[in-house]
């Protein structure tokens, strides 16, 4: 008979007994109260015995019921005390391909990690696309249009303005800012793994004339520093970049770049579904 008890007859159980009443344990528990006492009644039944007496104006517990709550709570505790060393051992691994969102980022990470009790594992990689569809990734925060994986799903959070940069001794620092139609007038360096900004971004008639492709951020970096040309990033990076040899100048009229989170629908669904959670309450605050 003991095999039919289940853990939400033990907590269920206990509550009442703490509480001493039906209602205040349901409003803990989040059930209603016909459920809980159905819940307890299937408890005794499975057990054959009476745990708590009913007939006074308050749930008082009988001699057995009493002995019996001294070995639940033990259970119970060691218990929450197993699931809480497994739920510090649970990472979720997010990647991206530069520059977090900030503070987005440290916001969505400090509430995920104190609901659950897993830890965030950020993972820098030029290609977080790529990375996810080789399942070393569990979600990754991606700008500008995505090329998803087949079957992943893709939730937008919220949209971030451009800036120009260039290097100290290049003529745009004259300008107290540049015009996104005219950005064609200059050499622009691209980022063409990871960047959000290309030729791609305008009509074929608005283009830069002179293209400077890099692989990754670092190199778009030090070929702007270089005075080679100058590049477009999101705003953040006037807030985050540190270089001596680079000036950031207002950019007006440009489009916003999209920020997004990707993640394959048949991994860890649960921690993922809670960091989305997280991810949308943080946005939204």
């Amino acid at each position: 008979m003991g095999m039919d008890v289940e853990l939400r007859h033990l907590r269920a159980f206990a509550s009442v007994a703490r509480h001493r009443s039906f209602s205040r344990a349901a409003e803990e528990l989040l059930i209603t109260q016909p459920a809980l006492s159905r819940t307890i009644a299937q408890l005794e039944g499975n057990l054959s015995v009476r745990l708590l007496d009913r007939s006074s104006r308050h749930v008082e517990l009988t001699d057995t019921g009493a002995e019996f709550l001294v070995h639940v709570e033990r259970v119970l505790s060691t218990l929450d005390q197993a699931l809480a060393v497994a739920r510090h051992r649970v990472t979720l691994r997010l990647g991206f391909s530069w520059l977090l969102p900030d503070p987005w980022t440290q916001r969505t990470v400090s509430r995920f990690e104190e609901s659950t009790g897993a830890t965030v594992a950020l993972t820098r990689t030029d290609d977080p696309l790529q990375a996810l569809r080789q399942r070393s990734l569990d979600i990754a925060v991606v700008r500008g249009d995505v090329d998803a994986p087949r079957g992943a799903r893709i939730l937008h959070l919220f949209d971030e303005p451009r800036i120009a940069v260039c290097s100290e001794h290049c003529d745009l620092t004259r300008l107290d800012h540049l015009d996104w139609t005219d950005v064609q007038y200059w050499p622009l360096v691209v980022n063409t793994v990871s960047g959000t900004t290309g030729p791609w971004s305008w009509p074929a008639d608005q283009r830069p004339a002179q293209i400077i492709e890099t692989a990754n951020y670092d190199e778009w970096l030090e070929t702007v520093a270089t005075g080679r040309g100058i590049g477009i990033v999101p705003e953040v990076a006037r807030r985050r970049t540190q270089h001596p040899a680079v000036r950031f100048v207002a950019l007006t009229n440009a489009p916003t770049i999209p920020v997004s989170l990707v993640h394959l629908p048949d991994a860890r669904r649960t921690l993922i579904r809670r960091f989305l959670d997280a991810a949308v309450q943080t946005t939204s605050a």
